[in-house]
């Protein structure tokens, strides 16, 4: 059977090394305003690690996009010629995208490559519980094990969850009401920023028009932040730090990249008709809010031009030239 204590000693080694880092810089060992900072700041840069890390992914993920955007007026073509024949029309897309390169699931590729590293953080605090009598798996001493046992965040231990039973909260030694009210907070927030990375990056490039691909847009956009509302209930409160910290991180990272690398230019953009089945990118901001509207230039006036007087004599255009001579 396959092993991943290499994933826990991983992550194990990743989070005691920024922990004794913020000890050595001087954050305080004990809990201020009930928080343990140098657990939860330990947690946040295992996200900055990992993140790091897979940004040669997350960067080759948003040229995938481009590409699969650039194909949209050919898929539409397909789409059209084998209408009713799903099975051609499947086979003649892989055989469109393996010949331009592009690869549909490129862009669920670091959500993917993350997984490991979630499940490792989940193992590793759902661990931490008093009564445990091998406290130095993974690479932790005994020391380090208690300290993270009784890390608290605003005193609800990071080790607690929403569907904590009560005799882990005694072991713990957390409050039910606490523990509840400040992972159902988290919670909620998960979701909304797992929402928002998805329509971030929906905003910018327009909806697909490939089947496959729409789904799995509206699989990111919707399937996953209802999801979180019910598998969030089992989530350790350092897990929910985690998967937080990381979608705002997220969020900064894609405004920076979809700025390096903008959406190709559609034609729509440019007020020229098109029949390109491309969906321009919207320009709504991240929380829909329309930008305000371009002021529209008005032409010069034209200047008035002043009536004859009164009583003066009509000026006749065809003798403006000079007088002739009289004989």
């Amino acid at each position: 059977m396959f092993s991943l204590d290499w994933i826990y000693y991983a992550i194990s080694w990743i989070l005691l090394t920024w922990h004794s880092a913020w000890d050595a810089i001087g954050v305080p060992v004990d809990a201020v305003i009930g928080t343990n900072w140098a657990w939860i700041l330990a947690i946040v840069f295992l996200v900055v690690t990992v993140r790091v890390i897979l940004f040669p992914v997350f960067v080759k993920q948003i040229k995938s996009q481009r590409a699969m955007q650039a194909l949209q007026p050919k898929v539409k073509e397909l789409q059209e010629k084998h209408k009713g024949d799903r099975e051609t029309l499947q086979k003649e897309m892989m055989e469109l995208y393996r010949k331009e390169k592009a690869n549909p699931l490129m862009g669920c590729l670091p959500m993917f490559l993350q997984i490991p590293v979630f499940l490792g953080l989940f193992h590793v605090l759902r661990r931490l519980d008093p009564a445990k009598v091998n406290k130095t798996l993974y690479g932790w001493t005994v020391e380090q094990f208690d300290s993270a046992s009784s890390a608290k965040l605003f005193t609800a231990p990071i080790a607690g969850k929403f569907g904590s039973t009560a005799d882990e909260l005694a072991r713990l030694g957390a409050n039910g009401t606490t523990v509840k009210v400040i992972a159902g907070i988290l919670v909620l927030v998960m979701m909304g920023t797992t929402y928002l990375t998805s329509r971030q990056m929906i905003l910018k490039t327009g909806w697909a028009e490939d089947p496959q691909q729409k789904m799995v847009q509206r699989l990111m956009l919707y399937g996953i932040p209802l999801s979180l509302l019910v598998s969030g209930a089992i989530f350790p409160i350092g897990v929910i730090i985690y998967w937080v910290t990381n979608n705002l991180f997220t969020l900064g990272q894609q405004q920076w990249v979809l700025r390096k690398y903008p959406p190709p230019p559609t034609p729509g953009r440019t007020g020229v008709k098109s029949t390109s089945p491309v969906q321009p990118a919207k320009t709504a901001g991240l929380f829909g809010r329309k930008a305000a509207p371009a002021p529209v230039k008005q032409a010069p006036a034209t200047p008035k031009v002043a009536g004859p007087k009164p009583g003066a004599k009509p000026v006749n255009p065809k003798k403006s030239g000079p007088a002739k001579r009289q004989g």
